[in-house]
């Protein structure tokens, strides 16, 4: 694996169907170090275990958008450090994230993502889980190479929120009276606070600026939060092209986003019962997805849903006033846009 042609990540691998000019945008300061990060990426993803260099590659091969690492890449040049440090940071980020992506795949017994198989569906659960295992450990054991001891309690931190969030909702998996505040609570462990540690973690490196960190973490959880109020979205309106997988997918794995959550309390108990019924199947047997769609459609919650994900946005871009203007500022001042348009 190591030993693969590196090529630098294009506008479609990185922005998955934004417009090219857009991710440019947002990617083109880092490039070179996202092309470094890809290789620290797949030099340490392999092991002469020959379950762990196998699957390896195919995760190396399914690529993903790698906003975590540009991110994290991205405030590391805000604040002055462009070394190898914040590379194999960025790498140690999209370790923890790919983790958390092959146990939800196990849990949600996901057959698809990114328009490929998951490695559930080719190897069952047992394997895929260790391999989970592994991968978080590995990313600890990279991040220990600089011997920054708060970066470890901060990668810790956010990978304890994610776990949590997880036991949380699937506690609350099929439950039709999920509360927005418990959605919102779930959603900032699940996804917020590892975008708030790939932004502040640079922040750590000496000389150490606690102020700016605090800056970023805050910018970090706005745009995490921002991400999966889009991803909510997208289950709706984008097409399974797009996606890698099938849309309303959420709904049938028993999981309430926010559209629906908004638009339950609203409808009289008949409309409520439909979606309740897919909840408890866990298929669209008996009511059609394009019922659920056009419920939500009807009673505007997408819009809603929408215009929450633009304040969150504009909150992300309102923190990095705190910074004088810069090449690096301007681009994360443009990553909101990047995750509100995102197709997938």
């Amino acid at each position: 694996m190591p030993n693969q042609p590196l090529i630098k990540p294009t506008a479609d691998e990185l922005g998955d169907g934004v417009r090219p000019a857009a991710v440019g945008r947002f990617v083109d300061l880092v490039a070179d170090q996202l092309v470094a990060t890809e290789a620290v990426f797949r030099l340490h993803l392999d092991s002469d275990v020959p379950f762990i260099h196998k699957a390896g590659e195919y995760i190396a091969q399914g690529g993903g958008k790698r906003v975590r690492p540009a991110l994290l890449l991205l405030c590391s040049r805000l604040l002055g450090h462009e070394g190898e440090e914040a590379v194999t940071y960025a790498a140690v980020v999209e370790f923890i994230h790919t983790a958390t992506l092959i146990h939800d795949d196990v849990i949600d017994h996901a057959t698809l993502r990114r328009g490929h198989r998951t490695l559930n569906d080719l190897w069952s659960n047992h394997l895929p889980v260790l391999l989970g295992d592994w991968i978080y450990t590995k990313a600890m054991q990279m991040a220990l190479t600089h011997g920054q001891v708060e970066v470890i309690q901060r990668l810790c931190g956010a990978t304890l929120r994610m776990t949590e969030g997880e036991l949380l909702a699937y506690q609350r998996l099929g439950a039709p009276d999920l509360g927005v505040e418990e959605y919102f609570d779930i959603i900032d462990r699940k996804t917020a606070h590892l975008f708030a540690a790939a932004c502040s973690i640079p922040s750590l490196i000496p000389p150490v600026r606690p102020e700016a960190g605090q800056v970023l973490s805050r910018y970090g959880r706005a745009l995490g939060t921002c991400f999966q109020l889009v991803d909510d979205l997208l289950d709706f309106t984008a097409r399974e092209a797009e996606l890698g997988k099938p849309v309303l997918s959420d709904l049938k794995e028993g999981k309430l986003t926010l559209p629906l959550i908004l638009l339950l309390p609203r409808v009289a108990p008949a409309i409520r019962r439909k979606i309740e019924m897919v909840l408890e199947d866990r298929s669209f047997e008996r009511v059609a997805s394009a019922e659920i769609f056009q419920l939500v459609t009807a009673e505007g919650t997408i819009e809603e849903v929408s215009e929450m994900a633009e304040r969150f946005a504009e909150q992300a871009k309102r923190e990095l006033e705190f910074f004088p203007p810069s090449d690096a500022r301007e681009a994360l001042e443009f990553a909101p846009d990047f995750v509100l348009h995102r197709r997938s």
